[in-house]
């Protein structure tokens, strides 16, 4: 047995957290898991962060996180969905647009202002007849 108790220990670290996992055994023989989430301050110091899960509590622990994980997994699922289904409208909008662009104006007619592209840059053309 490890100093404080500790049976086993293992750690992920991200990019400004770690996670610790220990297995420990208590003064009265108790094994129970240590979940430690630590993460960097500003680089001057560390916020440490703990639970304990006891042996016998662990199986109901772990149907409440199974269960917290399938819904985040749902979730991201119908997130992916609705995503691609505004794409696909957004194309669509996209592309009747340019078909509209398309289509031959009748002369002399006037175009709509909102199918006329604005681009900052400012076009003079003289309406005055060139003397030949």
């Amino acid at each position: 047995m490890g100093a404080r108790g500790e049976l086993f220990t293992t750690q992920i670290v991200l990019e400004n957290r770690s996670y610790f996992f220990n297995v420990k055994e208590n003064r009265t023989g108790d094994v129970f898991l240590q979940i430690v989430e630590s993460k960097n301050k500003n680089g001057e110091a560390f916020d440490r962060h703990q639970i304990a899960v006891f042996a016998e509590d662990m199986q109901k622990y772990l149907q409440g996180f199974e269960s917290a994980l399938s819904f985040i997994q749902k979730h991201e699922k119908e997130k992916q969905k609705l995503d691609a289904q505004k794409k696909q409208a957004k194309k669509a909008v996209y592309r009747s647009k340019a078909k509209e662009a398309d289509t031959p104006k009748a002369s002399g007619a006037r175009v709509d202002s909102a199918q006329v592209k604005r681009t900052g840059r400012v076009h003079v053309v003289s309406k005055r007849k060139k003397d030949d």
